[in-house]
């Protein structure tokens, strides 16, 4: 099994009457790897965890995880998988402590005591108190708690930092990328551009059930635009010197200038060399942005 990929669709195809909520998703993610899967609402991003999980057939094509085929070997599949959905509910009656003895026991009791505690403390949550009780952080908390319990092979998260202040976030994506530091394979969704920044390798965009691009980070930013405000000691220069490849000027002032740059900025900066800079400020893309830029230029995987 080493060889096998942690997550692989072929030709994955999901259909609910005329509405097609996946079309032909072909997707390889390899162990030990932080993937990002990004697109709007009503992308399929929830459809495709769903049949990953078996929790719904696909219309046609077929999914595996470590090798094992998710609808034929399904509970194989689960026995290796931590899952954190989106609309997490929990029994308000039951303590966190309780909630997580109950997730242990469904997992055979293969839970290390230590390591909850550990997790528990470093995300600053109180086990002893009722799920009822908890703030809507503190059951992501437990959540992502619930999900690492047993040590899984793949994680498949759906917006795991939702809800968690800035602090927190950090902490739960240290975690994460510990687990990926041990070979475990971190799958989840999210809105949040920083979280991908910040943890992920690749991302797979989806775009109305279709993956219209799977590439590094770093690729899919320099597709995106940005904005690039630069202010001069005296008056602005020019525009000729400043017409260099993926720039274009859209607002000028005295002594200001902003530009739009699509790629590297590294060909502007380097015309700008010539006269005297006080100030330059970048204003980073969406994710909204990044989005539209690829669905700008047509971009398909």
């Amino acid at each position: 099994m080493s060889t096998s990929a942690a997550i692989e669709t072929r030709e994955l195809t999901r259909t609910f009457g005329d509405v097609v909520a996946l079309d032909r998703m072909s997707l390889r993610v390899e162990q030990g790897e932080i993937f990002g899967f990004l697109g709007p609402n009503g992308a399929g991003k929830s459809t495709t965890i769903r049949i990953l999980l078996d929790l719904i057939r696909p219309t046609s094509g077929s999914a595996s995880v470590l090798g094992f085929d998710c609808q034929r070997e399904s509970m194989e599949v689960r026995s290796r998988i931590g899952y954190l959905p989106g609309d997490l509910r929990l029994y308000g009656g039951l303590t966190g402590q309780q909630t997580v003895e109950l997730f242990a026991s469904l997992r055979n009791g293969r839970v290390d005591d230590a390591y909850v505690r550990e997790l528990a403390s470093e995300m600053e949550l109180d086990l002893g108190k009722k799920a009822s009780t908890y703030s809507k952080g503190n059951r992501q908390k437990l959540g992502v708690l619930l999900a690492l319990l047993g040590r899984p092979q793949v994680l498949l998260l759906d917006e795991p930092t939702s809800g968690l202040d800035p602090l927190v976030q950090r902490t739960v994506w240290d975690v994460l990328r510990r687990e990926a530091a041990r070979g475990a394979t971190v799958f989840f969704s999210s809105h949040v551009m920083s979280e991908v920044e910040q943890t992920c390798e690749r991302v797979g965009i989806l775009r109305e059930g279709r993956l219209v691009a799977v590439e590094p980070v770093v690729a899919m930013k320099a597709r995106a635009l940005r904005h690039v405000e630069v202010s001069f000691a005296g008056e602005a220069p020019p525009a000729d010197p400043l017409v260099v490849a993926g720039a274009k000027e859209i607002r000028r002032e005295r002594a200001t200038l902003e530009f739009e740059i699509t790629g590297e900025i590294d060909p502007l900066l380097k015309a700008l060399a010539a006269y005297h800079v006080v100030d330059l400020r970048t204003e980073q893309p969406t994710l909204d942005e990044i989005l539209l830029a690829y669905y700008r230029h047509g971009v398909t995987a």
